[in-house]
């Protein structure tokens, strides 16, 4: 009875039973840098049994940089640790919960829905049905399909004539990466209102369609529950909950930067397509990818912009040499605006193997030429929580970078 009566408790706490908020008094965040076999081995064991560690990137390969959360009473065991294995660390956060508690200064004076703060999945949603209310000869919504939760997964299009090329946009699949729906919001609201001419060109000439938060379970829990979440929250176990829906995707599902451990940050799901999201979402897709000549994931952190495929051992796309120049064009354009400098190339050379991710999947599978990753800022300093009062500048370099994009790619014959 009291092994029965654990594992109900266990499962309770990791369903989301609690709406209690977690909190990370004095955790610390190190970057790390895994240089030999050994090191990987040894932090994949400790994934797999965090005893109070947590994972930004799970350990996938050497040659990676990824960000461990320390809770105090690992400081000892961590030093230990990276003198034993010779890792080389970098302090990024010497106070998580600080950073959490500086990432909204301006919630408590809000009104309405606007650009100083971040916003549940239901104050998303009510924007965007009001956005759509207020201009309805451009801009529909749609409900795609429903989440494990039960919620709507919502789309929105803007579009002022037929014909136009179409640009697809997804973001917060990642539960915790709020900045990323707070950008794609930020940047339909200046595609429907600014009156520079450069906007009012991408506007009036291109059909836009729009996923603001692909992953509403898991924004939900991240918001209430728990910072650090990244998953869906479909259990998976008595003691494990959600895939990442990033990895989830059926094309060249599990072959590298993806795991099979139902705990993990990474984990791919038992099959791929196994989140109600990410198959409603591929469903969605197929009924537009004819329209599609660009694709954007919105992401962060890091400051990236990446190019297919993610997989192990994937070949360049034919068009690489394109992507790249193109990629370049975009990088220097977000850097003219605030000084942000993005690296650029393909997201297994820059950053690391990834599987099952929905760049390579509507690339891989629907042949659409142009599909690219963004990982919004910053370098490491706050990591997944950006302060608010980062979501415009954040968002006016994206759009200055999307111009420049878009200009490259008519010059190349994509649009």
């Amino acid at each position: 009875m009291w092994f029965k009566l654990t594992l109900l408790l266990v499962a309770a706490i990791a369903w989301g039973g609690s709406a209690e908020q977690a909190r990370f008094d004095n955790y610390r965040v190190y970057e790390v840098s895994i240089e030999t076999e050994r090191q990987l081995k040894t932090l994949q064991h400790l994934e797999l049994n965090p005893d109070g560690y947590s994972f930004w990137e799970s350990p996938v390969q050497t040659n990676m940089r990824l960000s461990i959360v320390v809770p105090p009473h690992k400081f000892a065991h961590f030093e230990e640790l990276s003198v034993a294995l010779a890792l080389k660390t970098r302090l990024q956060i010497e106070d998580f919960q600080k950073v959490i508690d500086n990432e909204r200064p301006m919630r408590s004076t809000r009104a309405t829905f606007g650009w100083t703060d971040y916003y549940t999945v239901d104050e998303i949603y009510a924007w965007m049905d009001q956005m759509v209310a207020q201009n309805p000869t451009i801009l529909s919504g749609s409900v795609y399909g429903k989440s494990f939760e039960g919620r709507d997964l919502k789309a929105i299009k803007l579009s002022h004539k037929a014909g136009n090329p179409g640009i697809f946009i997804e973001a917060n699949i990642h539960a915790r990466e709020w900045i990323s729906s707070a950008t794609a919001t930020w940047l339909l609201n200046e595609l429907v209102t600014s009156s520079n001419a450069a906007v009012q060109n991408l506007a009036q000439n291109y059909d836009w369609y729009f996923i603001m938060v692909a992953n509403p379970d898991g924004l939900t829990y991240s918001k209430t529950t728990n910072r650090q979440w990244r998953k869906t929250r479909q259990p998976v176990n008595a003691l494990c909950v959600g895939a990442d829906p990033n990895r989830n995707f059926d094309y060249m599902w599990m072959t590298g930067g993806a795991s099979s451990v139902p705990c993990s940050d990474t984990f791919a799901g038992l099959t791929a397509f196994s989140e109600p999201e990410t198959k409603a979402m591929a469903d969605y897709y197929a009924t537009i990818a004819d329209k599609i000549n660009i694709q954007f994931s919105f992401h962060s952190y890091g400051q990236y912009l990446l190019t297919p495929f993610g997989f192990s051992g994937a070949p360049l796309p034919s068009n690489n040499a394109d992507l790249q120049r193109i990629a370049a064009v975009t990088a220097a354009a977000i850097e003219a605006t605030y000084g942000t400098r993005y690296t650029y190339g393909n997201s297994a050379s820059v950053l690391y193997t990834t599987s099952g991710s929905t760049v390579d999947y509507f690339v891989g599978v629907h042949g659409t030429k142009l599909g690219f990753t963004f990982e919004f800022r910053d370098t490491g300093a706050t990591g997944f929580v950006l302060p608010a009062n980062q979501i415009i500048p954040n968002a006016e370099e994206t759009l200055n970078g999307i111009i420049a994009f878009v200009a490259e790619a008519k010059t190349l014959g994509y649009v």
